[in-house]
């Protein structure tokens, strides 16, 4: 932003100084009259395509004064500031080089080597860009702020040559032509289990009434079991509209959508309900059983009459990340996140810390399924020259990292925008309409380099159903980490199908409860150690209801004993308080709580041990509050093995130890 002030007010400068004293490096009246004409060419044309000053021909015109006086060094000047305003850096560069070569102080601040430098990192010509800021800062009245945005471009030149010295691994591949066509494809988002992919495409559409007659609307494709990604279908028509979807972003179990739309120039929001509270905002949508909601102004306080975009909603969609424009001229843009409160309303925005906000734009903001990793893009941090992506993580005290830059070739002198990584983090998507594509944007795929990996994130799979009727229930899903006592996931499964995917980051071991009004308390253990070579996890969840006749035992996973020892662990107590909760909420029933063991070791100490387990849960009830009365302690040693010896015997010897830890339970039946 500043640089580009400057340049304008360069433009402005000679523009003003030429008009007034009409004092020209030139004698011939025709290169005269061409640059006169030039001058005003653009503010006098409005290119039809951009509706934007038409630069073009200004520049047509000074090419042709130049043409009449190859030395009239204001015309290079004028020539390269228009190119630049175009994003034509090669051009702008080599009137610039022109211009300082006919008149080497032809300012006395040095500007113009400043200005030429910034293009030349930008264009990847590193070397000379670092040559020619070292030439601006000879200058002893050169401007203090181009100085400081010197040290910038020095930074990021000498970033860029030792990155392409070091590249990463970096081997794209076409994502294929069940999602890529001759159209533009960008903003892939991902489902947890990475089956299905839902994305941007830019269509034709003959509705339209404007000259381009395009329009942009969400796909979704699915993959097959040869892993191949099936030929895309466009969402349903309460989803898209006449007008432009952007930015999607699903949550883990793909039944939550975020995307942005903006009003039209009257300020109509498209689509049946959609309202805003001006200019773009966030909508959100729900999938229930096969049926996408009409989509609603996301309920809460993010929205506002700035710029809210490109939403990233965490695995459990109940924190999302954002974009929103900021500044008097809203033309910069920070990250922002908001958490889903109780009320299914979104919090107040936090604005992310100033070390990973910078006074550019950050863009494209991904929070991976591990809820700890954030990648973006952004102008303001050290990198190639245009935009660059980045990484940082969050640490156990909540504190997030340094942002660091992908690399190279990941990252370019070209603007880099957005990147997708799965939840395994193996694969890193993203858009680019490099050659031997299907035709503009195509989204391609990558071995996400090691340097740029999330926490690896497996899922837990399945549905939850009644036990005695097989209907399905929307159970409510709690996982928490068993070290630090915090809650890092919670849902609850579809409401019509009993499905749900969870999120599963591995090194963490977890608790996990299921609960749902009527029914029994289901609890599971996950032990993510990352050395037992994990698989994500498919497994069905039986809630067996409260009034059941033939209620059977529910083993309490996350109860933890020492060897030898009935004394409860402490990471044993977020169970047991689930367990609590569950009573309180259910006076009229009681409970009967049973210890075991294994079959190893003395068979009458391992009654007493398996009893005195059994005891201390009951003791720990008691202890918070639920009535002795309601509570049966009872050890069976290994009386009641889940697995008998004959069975352990007859297993491959790895499953040996699992069952036995099988046989070494504590658990809870409902006795009336």
């Amino acid at each position: 932003m500043i640089i580009k002030f400057f340049l304008i007010n360069l433009c402005l400068s000679i523009f003003i100084s030429c008009s007034i004293s009409q004092h020209y490096s030139t004698k011939n009246k025709k290169a005269i009259k061409l640059f006169e004409k030039g001058k005003i060419a653009p503010s006098q044309s409005i290119d039809i395509n951009s509706n934007m000053p038409n630069y073009q021909k200004g520049i047509y015109l000074m090419e042709k004064a130049i043409d009449k006086d190859p030395n009239f060094w204001e015309a290079h000047m004028f020539a390269a500031e228009m190119n630049e305003l175009i994003y034509n850096y090669k051009d702008a560069i080599y009137h610039y080089q022109k211009g300082l070569e006919i008149n080497p102080q032809l300012n006395s601040t040095g500007s113009t080597y400043f200005y030429l430098s910034n293009l030349q990192k930008l264009t990847g010509d590193y070397q000379n860009a670092i040559k020619n800021i070292e030439l601006f800062n000879t200058f002893k009245n050169a401007n203090p702020i181009l100085i400081q945005e010197g040290k910038k471009i020095k930074e990021n030149c000498l970033f860029a040559i030792n990155a392409i010295n070091n590249p990463v691994d970096f081997n794209p591949i076409n994502i294929g032509p069940g999602i890529n066509t001759e159209s533009a494809e960008y903003f892939p988002t991902i489902t947890l289990d990475g089956k299905t992919l839902l994305f941007t495409r830019r269509v034709q559409d003959s509705r339209l009434t404007n000259q381009i007659k395009k329009q942009e609307d969400f796909y979704i494709s699915h993959l097959n079991e040869n892993n191949i990604w099936q030929k895309s279908i466009p969402m349903p028509l309460n989803i898209n509209t006449i007008k432009n979807e952007g930015a999607p972003s699903i949550s883990g179990d793909g039944r939550s959508l975020v995307f942005v739309a903006c009003p039209d120039i009257s300020g109509k929001y498209y689509g049946a309900n959609r309202t805003g509270k001006g200019s773009c905002d966030l909508f959100f949508s729900k999938k229930i059983g096969n049926k996408w909601s009409d989509p609603i102004n996301l309920p809460g306080s993010v929205n506002t009459p700035s710029w809210e975009t490109q939403p990233s909603l965490s695995s459990d969609g109940k924190t999302m990340y954002f974009i929103r424009r900021i500044g008097k001229d809203k033309k910069n843009s920070d990250i922002f996140v908001s958490h889903l409160n109780e009320n299914e309303e979104w919090s107040k925005p936090e604005h992310l810390p100033n070390y990973i906000n910078t006074p550019e734009k950050e863009e494209s903001v991904l929070i991976h399924p591990d809820g700890k990793t954030l990648y973006f893009a952004s102008r303001g941090h050290v990198g190639m020259g245009g935009s660059d992506l980045f990484v940082c993580r969050l640490d156990d005290d909540n504190k997030w990292s340094k942002p660091e830059n992908l690399g190279y070739p990941i990252n370019t002198k070209f603007d880099e925008n957005s990147i997708l990584v799965s939840a395994d983090g193996n694969i890193a998507f993203f858009a680019s309409n490099r050659e031997g594509g299907y035709g503009d944007l195509d989204i391609y795929y990558f071995k996400t380099p090691q340097n740029s990996k999330p926490t690896k994130t497996l899922y837990f799979k399945g549905f939850v159903y009644d036990i005695n009727t097989n209907k399905p229930i929307a159970g409510k899903f709690e996982l928490i980490d068993l070290k630090t006592e915090k809650v890092v996931f919670s849902s609850e499964a579809d409401s019509l199908t009993g499905q749900f995917i969870i999120s599963l980051p591995v090194n963490h071991e977890y608790a996990l409860s299921v609960s749902y009004d009527g029914y029994a308390l289901f609890s599971q253990n996950f032990n993510m150690n990352q050395s037992l070579n994990l698989q994500s996890i498919h497994m069905n969840i039986p809630l067996t209801p409260i009034k059941s006749s033939d209620s059977k035992p529910i083993v309490l996973t996350n109860v933890f004993f020492d060897i030898n020892e009935s004394t409860l662990r402490k990471e044993s107590y977020i169970e047991l308080d689930k367990l609590i909760l569950f009573l309180d909420k259910n006076r009229s029933i009681k409970i009967q709580i049973s210890g075991h063991t294994d079959s190893r070791g003395d068979k009458n100490k391992n009654i007493i041990l398996s009893q005195n387990r059994a005891i201390a849960v009951k003791d720990y009830l008691v202890m918070n509050g639920i009535d002795q009365n309601r509570l049966i302690a009872k050890g069976f040693g290994s009386l009641k093995p889940v697995y008998n010896d004959d069975e352990i015997e007859k297993m491959k010897f790895e499953n040996r130890e699992k069952a036995h830890q099988a046989n070494r339970r504590t658990e809870y039946k409902i006795i009336k």
